[in-house]
């Protein structure tokens, strides 16, 4: 692979929604596809990962999932993004990534450009909290 891949659900209005946003404004060298479209295969990703949160697949083929996936991501853009992403994975705020990351995916719904489609099933939820939250 030549290009990095940012790969998101495309049956989610908010991510599509910052899909969007990150097509216009983020001047990343990335692919940003949803799973959906994708050949996940080929990225070394499954349908379940996908689903758990977004993912970054390096031109290497390395990948990351959720707030470092995102990291990445701003990292390839321009200067002040990667100033952004830089700060996302650093000291508090990456200790701070993963539950702001939890709670943005059980609430997406709720947030701007999310729909009642956005929700997650539990089994999703199960897997980003443990059975029974």
């Amino acid at each position: 692979m030549t290009t990095p891949t940012f790969v998101y659900d495309g049956d989610c209005s908010f991510c599509t929604t910052c899909a969007q946003f990150i097509e216009r404004r983020i001047p990343t060298h990335a692919r940003v596809i949803p799973w959906q479209f994708a050949d996940l295969e080929a990225l070394g990703l499954t349908v379940e990962q996908c689903e758990a949160s977004v993912q970054w697949v390096a031109a290497d083929g390395a990948t990351s999932a959720g707030p470092d996936a995102i990291a990445l991501l701003l990292r390839d853009a321009g200067r002040l993004w990667q100033v952004a992403g830089g700060a996302l994975q650093a000291g508090p705020a990456r200790f701070a990534a993963w539950p702001a990351y939890r709670w943005v995916a059980e609430h997406r719904h709720l947030l701007p450009g999310g729909t009642a489609a956005c929700s997650l099933p539990q089994a999703q939820r199960d897997l980003l909290y443990g059975a029974g939250s």
